[in-house]
């Protein structure tokens, strides 16, 4: 594959920065794979502006690409140090991203089993595979961005190299958000149903039926804070429900209790 940097349409000054830190990553050897808006433009054709890189990595490398950056005279920082790292220089940066957002999902050696690679700015370098960019989408749903539509897109084009087990396995414990996105796909491309296998769905379904005769957790949990830490804050805060993790803001931190 080759990607055209002319149809992302970064900013003219980032244009030289992203060029030499893709080259600059390739020399270092630390393995990576470029993610995001270049990915989703290789597996289905489909250009937009852009403004960064994001570049993906196990957590056990994510500081040794900024410690090589820094020795280079660049900025590093860890943004957050549950899953994405910075690297600036001149006003430009690219993010080192080594688990979702969400904190759910790190990216691990499974990730790279499948190899897919593209030229981007000159330099051969491995992109997210299909399954993984789909992976690293699921979880982004707030109020002011959904990615949704980028699923159903690789879904679209890439639905016959995505590893739907491998897909299921990695959301084992949030299925029902799975579920969500492909019924999503189905309601978007009524015509192109069979781009999904028909036995995930009875999987999926048939466990929505049985988690539907059991009795409901004794703890009332949102985990909306997966999806959008700010939009579903009230509900922690104010309306008595547990966050993900711990139960809620009255928990006991008592060790005699």
């Amino acid at each position: 594959m080759t990607s055209d940097p002319a149809a992302f349409d970064p900013p003219p000054e980032a244009r030289q920065f992203y060029a030499d830190s893709l080259a600059e990553l390739v020399a270092s050897g630390i393995p990576f794979m470029l993610s995001g808006t270049y990915a989703l433009g290789c597996h289905t054709g489909i250009a937009r502006p852009t403004k960064d890189l994001d570049v993906f990595c196990k957590a056990g490398d994510a500081p040794r690409i900024l410690a090589h950056f820094r020795h280079l005279g660049h900025e590093v920082e860890f943004e957050d140090e549950r899953w994405i790292g910075k690297v600036w220089k001149d006003g430009n940066f690219f993010d080192v991203i080594y688990n979702i957002s969400s904190a759910s999902l790190p990216v691990t050696e499974e990730w790279f089993r499948d190899e897919f690679y593209a030229e981007v700015y000159g330099t051969r370098v491995r992109i997210t595979p299909p399954t993984e960019f789909i992976l690293s989408k699921l979880f982004i749903q707030d109020r002011y961005r959904y990615d949704g539509a980028d699923v159903a897109h690789m879904i679209l084009k890439q639905h016959e190299t995505i590893d739907w087990q491998r897909m299921l396995d990695a959301m084992e414990l949030h299925w029902e958000l799975l579920l969500i996105h492909l019924l999503h796909f189905r309601f978007v491309y009524p015509t192109e149903r069979h781009c999904i296998p028909l036995w995930l769905f009875e999987e999926l379904l048939g466990r929505l039926e049985t988690r539907a005769e059991l009795p409901v957790p004794k703890i009332r949990v949102c985990r909306g804070r997966l999806l959008s830490p700010r939009d579903y804050l009230v509900d922690i805060t104010e309306w008595g429900f547990a966050d993900v993790v711990g139960k809620g803001l009255e928990e006991s931190h008592d060790r005699n209790k």
